[in-house]
């Protein structure tokens, strides 16, 4: 689905910690883990400079298009 518990883990970041540093709750984060939410722009920004990846090669899916 995504690569965020990948990137969170290697670095060794709880949820918890992740939520605190994006502005949002432990279970939002989980959400996005597993596929059920996907984040807002401002949210897949923060993201991307906290891990200093692409938001694109994080949330790969959400920026698939099929035709």
């Amino acid at each position: 689905m995504n690569k965020l518990k990948e990137l969170r883990e290697k670095r060794d970041i709880s949820q918890l910690k992740l939520a605190s540093i994006i502005g949002v709750s432990q279970k939002t984060v989980s959400a996005w883990e597993t596929g059920r939410r996907n984040p807002k722009p401002r949210e897949l920004q923060k993201l991307e400079d906290v891990f200093g990846v692409a938001k694109e090669d994080i949330f790969f899916n959400l920026f698939s298009y099929k035709m």
